[in-house]
């Protein structure tokens, strides 16, 4: 497992830490990213360099699982909808200022799920206040969905 962090504490619950580090399956490599991928129909090797050391090393892998981070790519929304700290806040999460800023021009509250922008809502990682966890993510979905159908009747 490769992190380009010095530590995941920053980014992963203390449980999963754990497990990870106590894992005699798991080899953990902190300050590293990787840098090549080679192959020709299937991956075939992987190459990846220590930052701290520039230790460059080269392994035949046949599969991959990338997980870029836990930072939300949300700067596109900028001026869009109200964040946090690049999480989008929805719902209840959403201040009365957050909503004067947006100039919310309903008479209700946005609904769960709902941001700053009539009838647009967010879910999953992206959301401030949110679980991480890929269930959660399927369910909100899956919630919001009906609210979309309440605000179309709307």
């Amino acid at each position: 497992m490769l992190a380009r962090a010095d530590s995941l504490a920053n980014t992963m619950s203390r449980y999963l830490v754990r497990r990870i580090e106590e894992s005699p399956k798991i080899q953990l490599l902190t300050d590293t990213e990787v840098t090549s991928l080679q192959g020709n129909e299937r991956l075939e090797s992987v190459e990846w360099r220590n930052n701290k050391t520039g230790e460059v090393e080269k392994h035949e892998i046949s599969a991959l699982f990338s997980m870029i981070g836990a930072v939300p790519n949300s700067a596109w929304l900028d001026g869009c909808v109200a964040c946090d700290c690049g999480f989008i806040k929805t719902g209840s999460a959403l201040s009365h200022e957050d909503l004067q800023r947006a100039n919310w021009p309903l008479r209700r509250r946005p609904l769960l799920f709902e941001t700053s922008l009539p009838g647009v809502f967010a879910v999953g990682d992206v959301r401030a206040g949110n679980l991480k966890r890929v269930a959660s993510a399927v369910g909100e979905g899956s919630v919001a969905i009906s609210f979309v159908h309440q605000v179309v009747s709307e």
